[in-house]
């Protein structure tokens, strides 16, 4: 042992420690708004409004946390375009529907081992005051 503070850290966390170690990863995306044509009315389907998408993905253990590779782990941004997708291919009259859809495809097309979704419309088309209206869902694979 050194008394040197900076050999003292070098001797503690070595790659090997890394290599050992369990780490169980979650990747959480708050707030992607997108334009979307949701809606129980005709009106919210035709003009659209803006949606706000929060995710949680539990991907387990990641060789990311060993590798620094983006490949070793699930790629958030790919994540993003899949909902933005999923969001905007088609019209949705439930948020529970649109959040299933979500939920599902992630599901289909990324390894993870728990999903949770949040649908917001922060401007509902309600006649009464409210910041904003959500759905969330969560599901595990099958």
């Amino acid at each position: 042992m050194t008394d040197d503070p900076d050999d003292l850290d070098e001797e503690r966390f070595d790659d090997e420690d890394d290599e050992r170690a369990e780490t169980v990863v979650t990747i959480e995306i708050t707030g992607l708004q997108l334009f979307t044509h949701h809606g129980v009315t005709a009106a919210e389907r035709e003009v659209g409004q803006r949606l706000v998408v929060d995710l949680r993905l539990d991907v387990g253990e990641s060789d990311a946390t060993v590798t620094d590779l983006v490949e070793d782990t699930v790629d958030y941004a790919q994540v993003c375009q899949l909902v933005a997708l999923v969001a905007q291919q088609r019209s949705y009259k439930t948020l529970e529907r649109l959040c299933a859809a979500i939920a599902e495809r992630l599901i289909s097309d990324f390894e993870v081992e728990y999903v949770w979704v949040k649908a917001a419309k922060p401007e509902p088309p309600i006649p009464l005051p409210v910041e904003e209206v959500s759905v969330e869902i969560s599901r595990e694979p099958e």
